[in-house]
């Protein structure tokens, strides 16, 4: 089977008009290479229309079909943050059961080869009777049963920043959804996991088998980031970028700014971010050394490019993080990181520009963050360039989607041959 001949049927979250990054980012650098190799994909999105970046609109071989979802922020039903959660979910659950019939209908005109449910896991728009048929291919971004841990083995941390009735919707929540999760999981054919550190929660967790998936890392825009040319910030500048909740380390970063000024160290340490939907630990950056150390709160997507070109080292302390766009994205912008070995992306960077310790160790943050820095002092084009280097040979989206392609192609073939026997 010569690539480019498959017909693909693509679910879940897709890209927005503006091409700043995160998940709709992934899905557009996903959707705009594959059809680069000439695959014909319909993708089926629960929400009302909207713009796609330009370059998915002029593709001849993407098809977008726009589902039934108004779901807007700020109305009776989303005004707070565990509205927004749970109206959210289901007013997308129920949106794809209404998607589904379009998919099946398409499917009978025009056959597909490959169902790709990009992000999450229990979606509902597949019809039953395609799956005898089609292999489903799943690529998520994240799974329940990780977010749920993280929130039970953090407890007394939620308990300082939000009530009771808070904390127990979510873990209620989250708790159903991984039930879900656990046995929707194992209807996909492949799962596209995004670091081998993922795929060992997901086997661990869901009982997936681990023969039926590969180790595929998300796709950067590199084109976003740039101007390597520069040397440290005075003083050097560590900057924490992400959601200030659950999973993501914050009370690490507290001790690591803490123990930073009790020592001495030349360094500032800038937290950049805000809380998600299902918590918020933003009162315990009360806790941070003003001396050395500030909260810059939420920012709009199109600006982290320009936070990254501020900073000389990316610091990302989380205790479960499937991925870490923002380490790919530092990368890219030829910042050195120092993450936990639970960062996928973080995964075969070169160690001089992607430092590795475990969650929770301050005192190997801390050390690796001084290494860091002299290095940058000694050698800091030398260094940038290598982080840039590491993110083009890791993050490319061309190399990205080629093993995409290669993994959709050898499946497709696995099953017809199988079904020809």
């Amino acid at each position: 089977m010569s690539r480019g001949s498959l017909r693909i049927a693509w679910l879940g979250a897709g890209p927005l008009q503006q091409e700043s990054g995160g998940v709709p980012g992934v899905a557009t650098e996903l959707l705009y290479g594959l059809s680069k190799l000439g695959y014909e994909i319909d993708c089926f999105f629960a929400g009302v229309e909207r713009e796609v970046p330009q370059r998915l609109a002029a593709a001849e071989n993407l098809t977008f079909v726009w589902g039934t979802s108004r779901w807007h922020w700020n109305r009776w039903y989303s005004r707070g943050r565990l509205a927004a959660l749970v109206s959210g979910l289901l007013a997308r659950s129920y949106a794809s059961l209404r998607v589904r019939r379009e998919v099946a209908r398409r499917h009978a005109r025009a056959p597909y080869d490959v169902v790709y449910q990009f992000s999450n896991i229990e979606t509902l728009a597949m019809p039953a009777a395609m799956r005898r048929t089609v292999p489903l291919v799943i690529q998520p971004e994240t799974h329940m049963a990780g977010e749920l841990k993280a929130l039970i083995a953090e407890r007394h941390l939620g308990a300082r920043c939000q009530p009771l009735h808070t904390r127990a919707i979510v873990i209620a929540v989250r708790l159903l959804r991984t039930i879900v999760q656990r046995s929707r999981i194992r209807r996909a054919r492949l799962l596209v996991c995004i670091s081998s550190v993922f795929r060992d929660h997901l086997v661990h967790d869901y009982g997936f088998p681990l023969e039926r998936t590969v180790v595929i890392p998300n796709p950067v825009r590199l084109e976003r980031f740039g101007n390597l040319e520069r040397g440290l910030a005075e003083p050097p500048a560590i900057l924490v970028l992400g959601r200030v909740a659950a999973r993501k380390g914050i009370e690490d970063v507290i001790a690591v700014a803490r123990r930073l000024h009790e020592r001495g160290i030349d360094a500032h340490v800038r937290i950049v971010g805000g809380p998600d939907l299902a918590s918020d630990y933003t009162k315990l950056l009360d806790e941070l050394p003003p001396e050395n150390s500030e909260y810059a709160g939420r920012i709009p997507p199109s600006e982290v490019p320009v936070e990254l070109m501020r900073s000389d080292i990316l610091l990302q302390a989380s205790k479960y993080e499937p991925f870490g766009l923002t380490v790919a994205e530092a990368l890219a912008a030829g910042v050195p990181v120092v993450a936990t070995d639970e960062v996928g992306a973080i995964e075969g960077i070169d160690p001089s520009v992607g430092a590795t310790v475990r969650p929770g160790d301050v005192e190997g943050i801390v050390t690796a963050i001084v290494a860091m820095l002299e290095r940058l002092r000694v050698e800091p084009q030398a260094t940038r360039s290598l982080a840039r280097a590491e993110a083009e040979r890791r993050y490319a989206p061309e190399l990205v989607c080629g093993e995409v392609a290669s993994a959709l192609q050898a499946l497709v073939a696995d099953e017809t041959s199988t079904s020809r026997r």
